[in-house]
């Protein structure tokens, strides 16, 4: 059995499908995490979500996270916030990808599953959250501010504040280069979003997948077939 964990789709569905099933050759039997920021920015939002939940009904074990951007599409359909949601361009992706004119039209079963999402797994030997912790607060109230675990961007990671267990998250783009020493030295914090959408940048443009037991990384460079534009956030 195997664990890997990656994070921040953001519609690249092609390139999470070939990570998967052609590079990673997941099993059945293997678990696959990942850390959130399933939609927006990327060309098939919908799809990744369609792959996400087929997974499972064809017996695979897949662990899933909220992250900021399923938050904001959440609060957007449901008209939970007066906010603007994303550039006009990158929310006609997303919606188009869906093939409706609005959030409010999104199909239920997506809002459903993406509201029953976590914001925190816990492993015996690491803790996932898509963006991270305040660590100046104390333990409990840390791992209960979930505004913070959906939207962070900088943080001390403290490990006493996680009884020891390394943290893996995601949420903010990090070329590979730092990945790779972040791994390459166990580092107690490590980010995995090394910025796949980002398909034009050559320090990201990749989807990272770490194997939790050999601690080998993965780097699957984005193979997105159509154009489409970047949000700046």
């Amino acid at each position: 059995m195997a664990r890997y964990v990656t994070t921040d789709l953001h519609g690249c569905l092609l390139t999470f499908r070939h990570l998967v099933e052609n590079v990673l050759h997941v099993r059945p039997e293997d678990e696959l995490y990942v850390l959130g920021d399933y939609i927006n920015k990327g060309p098939d939002s919908k799809g990744v979500l369609d792959y996400l939940m087929y997974l499972p009904q064809q017996g695979y074990q897949v662990n899933c996270l909220r992250g900021n951007h399923d938050q904001e599409l959440l609060d957007a359909a449901y008209r939970r916030k007066h906010l603007t949601w994303l550039s006009p361009a990158d929310q006609q992706l997303t919606l188009q990808s869906f093939g409706v004119s609005s959030p409010t039209e999104i199909p239920a079963q997506y809002l459903a599953w993406l509201d029953a999402l976590p914001y925190q797994l816990e492993l015996p030997d690491f803790v996932l959250v898509h963006a991270g912790f305040n660590f100046r607060l104390p333990p409990e109230r840390m791992r209960a501010d979930l505004h913070t675990m959906l939207n962070i961007k900088e943080f001390t990671f403290d490990a006493s504040r996680l009884g020891g267990k390394r943290l893996l998250h995601g949420h903010v783009p990090t070329p590979t280069a730092e990945v790779q020493r972040q791994v390459r030295v166990q580092a107690g914090a490590i980010s995995l979003d090394t910025g796949c959408v980002y398909r034009h940048n050559p320090e990201l443009s990749h989807l990272a997948a770490l194997e939790l037991d050999t601690f080998e990384l993965t780097l699957q460079p984005n193979i997105e077939k159509v154009s489409y534009p970047i949000a700046r956030r």
